[in-house]
């Protein structure tokens, strides 16, 4: 049985515009690092102000770690001719947290649903190729309690096992909030489990 996955790849900044033409139509293509709905539209109405003149503003994006979340738009264009061929190149190169949109000035020349399923996807692909990918970890996050003399025992162990510590309260009761990485996750819980006066459970609004 395969391994659960607990790295997913992402961008770290916009891309360069990207163009690519065909028989007059020119298609500006963009990739956005995003994480939600709000942030998506935001891109799409800034590129709407920006290229009012074109015809089409066609997107794809897909957002999760899991890569759980994911929408493709044509906007008037043939269905699935531009939406869908975004999308596939976002599969291709394995990525989330990512918008791609391509915008289209009408040069006079129709193309065919193939021809536009090719610039499209042609379009978002530049997009990707002008940005830089990169690998993240799948991490989860929970909470150690502890009194202040175990201090040394429940440090020794985060650095052993190279863990984060996101936050921390040091009174008399101490508590850290650690990001541990998915597939070491249950091996840490145990670790923890068996450290004289040490708690960890999971922090559930992640």
């Amino acid at each position: 049985m395969e391994a659960e996955k607990d790295t997913y790849k992402t961008i770290t900044q916009p891309s360069k515009e990207t163009l690519f033409k065909d028989r007059g139509s020119k298609f500006y293509g963009y990739a956005y690092p995003v994480t939600s709905e709000e942030e998506i539209k935001e891109h799409i109405e800034q590129l709407k102000k920006q290229h009012y003149n074109a015809r089409h503003w066609c997107y794809a994006w897909q957002l999760g770690k899991s890569y759980e979340h994911y929408r493709a738009n044509d906007d008037g264009e043939p269905t699935n001719s531009a939406g869908m061929p975004i999308y596939g190149q976002l599969q291709s190169f394995d990525i989330t947290n990512v918008l791609v949109v391509v915008v289209r000035y009408f040069g006079g020349t129709k193309l065919g649903v193939g021809g536009l399923i090719q610039a499209y996807k042609t379009g978002a692909k530049l997009a990707i190729e002008a940005s830089k990918i990169v690998e993240r970890t799948i991490n989860e996050d929970f909470i150690l309690k502890f009194e202040y003399p175990e201090m040394n025992t429940v440090m020794r162990i985060v650095k052993e096992e190279h863990l984060n510590i996101t936050n921390q309260k040091l009174e008399l009761d101490c508590e850290y909030i650690i990001s541990v990485r998915k597939k070491d996750a249950s091996r840490i819980i145990e670790l923890f489990n068996n450290t004289y006066k040490v708690s960890i459970k999971k922090e559930e609004n992640n």
